[in-house]
């Protein structure tokens, strides 16, 4: 169901700018404004592979200052020790691309298609990313976590209890 007019109205605010192939409001914080948006796989006719996008502006406060602060480097490096972890994040990109396919209408699909992008939504997890052993970006990763419980956010909530310490 796509969002109501007052809702767009808040991602837009949220953003800074309009968004472009908003389709739902995926979570809501507790007063009920949007934390992550579900995007659509195609916009423009480009691939989007980016499904899930956080807005929530304190949230995303927190991972800058996370990013900033080197998280992405510790984590990738626990990630690239760890076969367990390895094991885990192939599959929770293996599980967003399922996610992501399970939200392409009919017609939808027919247009990636004829287009040439199937393969291309294909083999992009989480955030876009080709290489299943990488993170590249926690916003991502986090608001995919807040839809399903994934590797990377569960880190990162580790990460956040930590510094509320």
């Amino acid at each position: 169901m796509k969002p109501d007019p007052r809702q767009t109205a808040e991602v837009a605010r949220l953003l800074g700018r309009e968004p472009r192939g908003l389709e739902a409001i995926a979570v809501t914080a507790p007063d009920g404004s949007p934390r992550v948006i579900r995007v659509a796989s195609l916009v423009d006719d480009k691939p989007f592979p980016t499904l899930f996008w956080l807005v929530d502006a304190q949230l995303n406060y927190r991972i800058d200052q996370a990013e900033a602060g080197g998280l992405i480097a510790r984590l990738q490096a626990r990630i690239d020790a760890d076969p367990e972890l390895q094991r885990a994040l192939r599959a929770d990109h293996a599980a967003h691309i399922a996610l992501r396919d399970s939200y392409i209408t009919p017609v939808l699909r027919a247009r990636i298609e004829a287009l040439g992008f199937t393969a291309v939504l294909a083999r992009r997890g989480i955030g876009g990313i080709e290489d299943f052993t990488r993170i590249r970006c926690l916003h991502t990763w986090y608001a995919a976590h807040l839809v399903v419980a994934n590797t990377v956010g569960k880190l990162v909530d580790a990460y956040f209890q930590e510094q509320a310490r």
